[in-house]
């Protein structure tokens, strides 16, 4: 949410004053968000301590991030949406802080690497942490604190968030659908807008379609619906399942065909080595373009679809089970001595879904960059809560979310489609036409191999088996984004 340079030595003498669209005192600087969804407040009534806190515009349950400096001391803290997390790090009596990974670029060092998250990006088995891709570089995760004095940065975790453990039964009368019906969208109707300029991510599947129901309930005066494409036969599905939703809401679509801004097509973030999060999403270049359109018709928020699926797991919290990994054949031993280290440092339970929380890290950056505050009203935590109390049956399948979808007029093969779409053909297409020849000059020189996480030999054995195999390994997007992401931040 904000972005800064702070100088201990600047708050023996706090004398903070705007200018330029940031807070400045002596060489500190304090730069917020520019996102018309946030406000910051400054108060320096107690100095020298001084409190700000950047939040979203809104009374109820808001995501922060807030900080507190007095002489030889700065303190952050994070609230427990996690919406978009702070990377920090420290030298010489500085701290550095920014949600955009990249603009700490004169820190991160390609060559000092943390190797368990490293092979947590190769094998897939990402994990919630404060720890990155980059010794000394920090997340700020969901509740956490930041504590920086002369002595350096040290980060706190918070105690496990409480959970609802097993469903419970429902009191005789009770209608689960008017519930999570008027829960959603009372939860979307306090979505920090000024404008009601509002921009909705659309699939087409159960999740998004009922995020818009509950966007076209709140009545907002102006919404927008956006969709990624996926091609192909169940393409032509989503297509027709996302026509009848946006007539139905009666929103104002675009939709962006996702084949045609693949994974490392020319003119994207990576084909141009722009500076980027190496662990970002895969489908960024498509998602960039979605975002760019949400930008120019001037949507101040986007509501998403994420955390459908977190939200209605049929699993005990106390006994679900990571699943075992696929095996990655292209690991060299730095990378294989890591991987008994890839569960070590994690952070504690949070308040919302782990997956979510590490999609956000992914994914929201981007909006930010484009000035629209994204909202997942899925995983808010009033919702957590409700889904979690829910007897399985409404949750298996999703059926609550498919009824609530046929409820409101739509037909069945709308609220539960035969072939539900992926992403599939878009990332085989990504690494095909352009993520081959990335491996090409990997072959000849690349930042993993030269660092001992990935054997060259296994990786030229994977691509010559690629050229003869109906479909190129997927785990290769693994290897290729991460190279291909440290590059640009050399």
């Amino acid at each position: 949410m904000l972005s800064m340079r702070l100088r201990l030595v600047d708050l023996q003498e706090p004398k903070w004053r705007a200018q330029g669209g940031r807070w400045i005192n002596g060489e500190s600087w304090i730069e917020p968000a520019n996102v018309s969804a946030l406000v910051m407040e400054v108060n320096d009534d107690q100095a020298p301590r001084v409190r700000i806190r950047m939040k979203e515009c809104k009374r109820d349950e808001a995501d922060f991030v807030a900080l507190t400096m007095e002489p030889g001391q700065a303190r952050l803290s994070a609230g427990a949406f996690g919406t978009a997390p702070l990377f920090l790090t420290e030298k010489a009596g500085e701290l550095y802080a920014s949600w955009d990974l990249t603009l700490l670029r004169p820190h991160l060092r390609a060559d000092r690497l943390v190797p368990r998250v490293v092979v947590r990006t190769l094998t897939r088995q990402h994990r919630y942490t404060s720890e990155t891709l980059f010794e000394g570089v920090y997340r700020l995760t969901e509740r956490a604190s930041a504590t920086f004095t002369p002595s350096g940065l040290s980060i706190h975790y918070p105690e496990p968030a409480e959970h609802v453990l097993e469903p419970r039964t429902l009191r005789p009368g009770v209608d689960p659908l008017a519930a999570l019906d008027e829960l959603l969208t009372d939860v979307i109707r306090q979505a920090p807008t000024a404008t009601g300029c509002v921009g909705v991510e659309l699939s087409g599947g159960a999740d998004s379609g009922n995020v818009a129901l509950a966007v076209k309930a709140a009545r907002f005066p102006e919404v927008h619906s956006f969709g990624l494409l996926v091609g192909g036969s169940t393409g032509r599905q989503q297509r027709e399942r996302r026509r009848v939703f946006v007539e139905h809401c009666g929103f104002r679509d675009t939709a962006v065909p996702g084949m045609q801004y693949p994974p490392f097509c020319p003119g994207g973030v990576r084909a141009l080595c722009k500076p980027h999060d190496p662990a970002g999403a895969f489908y960024q270049e498509a998602f960039d373009v979605v975002r760019e359109q949400a930008a120019a018709r001037r949507c101040e928020i986007m509501f998403t679809g994420s955390g459908g699926d977190e939200i209605n797991a049929h699993h005990s919290r106390t006994q679900a089970e990571l699943p075992t990994p696929e095996p990655v054949l292209w690991l060299a031993g730095k990378a294989v001595r890591a991987l008994a280290e890839v569960n070590e440092h994690l952070a504690p339970v949070p308040v919302l879904p782990v997956p979510t929380l590490m999609a956000f890290g992914m994914h929201n950056p981007g909006f930010l960059r484009a000035g629209v505050w994204p909202v997942s009203p899925l995983v808010h935590p009033r919702i957590v809560r409700f889904m979690e109390q829910l007897p399985h049956e409404h949750k298996r399948g999703k059926a609550l979310f498919r009824e609530r979808i046929q409820r409101a007029g739509l037909p069945a093969w709308v609220a539960a489609p035969a072939e539900p779409e992926n992403f599939l053909a878009v990332l085989e297409k990504g690494l095909r036409s352009y993520g081959l020849p990335v491996l090409d000059g990997m072959l000849k020189g690349a930042v993993l191999v030269d660092l001992g996480y990935v054997d060259g030999k296994a990786l030229a054995q994977a691509r010559r088996d690629a050229d003869a195999a109906p479909a190129v390994p997927d785990l290769l997007c693994d290897v290729l984004a991460l190279e291909v992401g440290l590059r640009s931040l050399m």
